[in-house]
């Protein structure tokens, strides 16, 4: 099972990362969930995932825990999802 690696942050967007790359459906999301657990409400995550159910799964997520799904975009064979966490 592989760690959750935090990135050190380079833009200001965020306030942290969670490396789900490698990981399939379910594990970026339980992780998010976790990592989220150790955020302030209002905090931005960054997460970076190469499983293509991450494009539904990660918005169906927030909907459902009541985070806000920000933006998606692709980086170098990964995308990068970023969510504000709920209060």
């Amino acid at each position: 099972m592989r760690d959750i690696r935090l990135i050190p942050q380079v833009m200001s967007d965020f306030d942290a990362t969670l490396d789900a790359i490698g990981l399939l459906c379910p594990l970026p999301v339980l992780k998010a969930r976790k990592r989220l657990q150790a955020l302030g409400p209002g905090d931005v995550l960054q997460i970076l995932a190469d499983d293509p159910a991450a494009l539904i799964d990660i918005p169906h997520f927030c909907v459902e825990a009541g985070h806000a799904f920000l933006d998606q975009s692709e980086g170098e064979n990964h995308q990068i999802y970023r969510i504000r966490k709920g209060g």
